[in-house]
């Protein structure tokens, strides 16, 4: 059921113009939960696809909320990695619609137990500037703003002008010569910060995440996405138990947070 927003948002504030309308499905509860925000290019090469999962589960299990904007590729790689329970998508249509299609099921998992937001009315199409009202909204929900691909020209790279104005950090990940040409001319410029050891990364975000290692180390061990060997020769009775009660997700010969 589409419902529309009658409270203030300070994140918000942070935007060109506070948003006249806000339409939502989920629940609301996310919006007070610590956000990061995170976008990047529909076709990632497959380093990025893999640290994305990678960041982005270690992100979630250390009690971070994740904003993305639910298109394929990379925010399709967020969200799921963050669980539906733990992300807030941020649509570009009206929110009868489930957009892009590809990603309906995506999306409808993150209605019953995310948050799904929209500036636009129902019937309100896929408008391409639509899309770049949504990425301010995107940016200014997060704390910062992360990049894990992008090429040049990218529409993506439209999120970090406003993150920018915002006064926002902005992070990437390290790619080769060649490759995410946008992100590297972040770092080029200097206007970016590159994430080369997620767990210190996630650590600096949030300090106290040595407090739940402690209490769970195991969890704490598949939030870095080990491949299933690594899992079952450290921790042999647990991986088993875990994927019975639904705590993990084996796929592809990698273990990772459901």
């Amino acid at each position: 059921m589409i419902k529309h927003i009658d409270f203030h948002i300070e994140a918000l504030e942070a935007m060109k113009q506070y948003p006249s309308n806000l339409y939502y499905i989920g629940n609301t509860k996310h919006l007070y939960i610590r956000k990061v925000s995170i976008v990047g290019g529909r076709k990632p090469n497959q380093y990025a696809r893999h640290f994305t999962h990678t960041l982005v589960s270690k992100l979630s299990y250390a009690g971070l909320c994740i904003v993305s904007g639910g298109a394929i590729g990379v925010d399709a790689i967020a969200h799921k990695a963050a669980g539906a329970n733990n992300t807030i998508m941020v649509a570009a249509t009206g929110l009868d619609k489930r957009y892009p299609a590809i990603n309906k099921n995506i999306i409808q998992s993150i209605e019953q137990e995310g948050l799904v937001l929209s500036q636009f009315s129902q019937n309100t199409p896929s408008y391409k500037y639509n899309f770049v009202l949504r990425n301010e909204l995107i940016v200014a929900l997060g704390e910062v703003l992360i990049v894990t691909y992008a090429q040049k020209n990218s529409g993506t790279l439209r999120s970090v002008e406003y993150a920018q104005k915002m006064g926002k950090k902005i992070y990437v990940l390290p790619h080769r010569l060649g490759e995410s040409e946008g992100t590297n001319a972040l770092l080029e410029q200097g206007k970016a910060e590159a994430i080369y050891d997620i767990e210190s990364f996630v650590q600096k975000l949030v300090p106290s995440l040595s407090i739940q290692e402690e209490k769970n180390p195991f969890l704490c061990f598949c939030a870095t996405n080990p491949t299933y060997e690594e899992a079952v020769k450290k921790y042999p009775s647990e991986v088993f138990e875990a994927e019975l009660r639904g705590e993990i997700l084996i796929q592809a010969g990698r273990v990772s947070l459901v």
